[in-house]
């Protein structure tokens, strides 16, 4: 999880805690190292009862041996009396610490922060420069849920970074009913094949079946079906200019000679059994249609990761990632999100 520091500047910020962001929920079957749906490392053996913790995954070569690139990012932790933002294991960002972007300081409802442009050379005196690192941080009204994410647009191709969320404390899943999760959308746009970082916000909503897929339809103990959606999106570069009609203008030149997109596409889950999981995580597919030259084609494609919430099953944060191709570019969208039952 993030650091303890966190749930504690929920508390103080918000003034809106939900008891003990550290005590285990009340209510509900304990259980014990349950099957997971998750595929990225954190919690060894999570459960309904306890904190949550994933993180992005390092890539894995054709040997299966790690390469440079994703889950470098390590000791995410954020500090409410500068209001800074920390994390280990990525060269030239400065001394770990991230300021409050001064020109786009809040992302939808993530703070953003930069890491310094500069460090100095104590023996030299002389100025050696960064790379320019930027992290997203969310925590939810509760402080029982949060969500952070860093990246760079110093290298070509993708730069070292990551991204990590958690959930502190219990769940409870009902077994029957269905509920809609509604909440903004934060996120960091990175690149292959150019350098440079955008950001990106947007609207998310999410429903969950409680009543089917049936268990074993899904074989991991819920079954439970899941719908999601991401849309409003607009983009903006690092000082928080919008930039939506340069970037709609790129995909229109390489994707759609027939007419013009006039907003992004719409994010939306991939619907079927085995998403979500008694401990409350869920993991799946997601992707974004267009159509070019009059026919329908895939767009956007990726991953969602969520983990759930609440006596009632009243919150949610996670992170999604996709990848689309415009001009023999790959942009990479990661973005964090936490949603809540109004």
């Amino acid at each position: 999880m993030l650091s303890v520091r966190t749930a504690v500047l929920a508390c103080l910020l918000l003034g809106a805690c939900d008891g003990n962001p550290f005590e285990a929920g009340a209510g509900g079957p304990d259980i014990t190292g349950s099957a997971s749906v998750s595929t990225l490392p954190g919690t060894a053996n999570p459960t309904a009862r306890g904190d949550i913790t994933r993180m992005e995954a390092r890539n894995k070569g054709p040997d299966g041996g790690e390469v440079y690139g994703n889950g470098f990012a390590e000791a995410y932790s954020y500090d409410a009396a500068g209001d800074t933002f920390s994390v280990d294991n990525l060269a030239f960002d400065g001394a770990n610490v991230y300021s409050r972007s001064p020109t786009f300081p809040t992302v939808g409802d993530a703070g953003l922060y930069q890491a310094a442009a500069v460090y100095e050379d104590a023996q030299t005196g002389q100025q050696i420069d960064q790379f320019s690192y930027r992290a997203l941080y969310g925590v939810s009204r509760t402080g029982r849920t949060n969500f952070a994410i860093v990246r760079t647009g110093g290298y070509v191709p993708f730069g070292f970074g990551g991204f990590i969320y958690s959930r502190d404390g219990a769940v409870v899943l009902p077994t029957t009913g269905q509920a809609r999760y509604n909440g903004n959308y934060s996120g960091l746009r990175d690149f292959s094949g150019r350098g440079g970082m955008q950001v990106v916000e947007g609207d998310m909503q999410m429903s969950i079946d409680f009543n089917d897929f049936n268990p074993d339809e899904g074989g991991t103990g819920n079954g439970a079906g899941i719908r999601g959606r991401v849309d409003n999106r607009r983009v903006f570069d690092l000082n928080g200019n919008d930039i939506t009609a340069s970037v709609l203008a790129e995909i229109n030149a390489d994707k759609n000679p027939d007419f013009d997109l006039t907003e992004l596409p719409t994010l939306l889950f991939k619907v079927g059994p085995g998403v979500l999981d008694n401990n409350g995580e869920a993991e799946g597919q997601i992707d974004s249609t267009i159509v070019s030259s009059g026919e329908a084609e895939g767009f956007e494609d990726g991953k969602y990761y969520v983990v759930i919430a609440g006596a009632n099953a009243d919150e949610a944060a996670g992170v999604i990632v996709v990848t689309s191709d415009i001009g023999g570019v790959t942009v990479r969208e990661t973005g964090g999100f936490i949603l809540y039952r109004p």
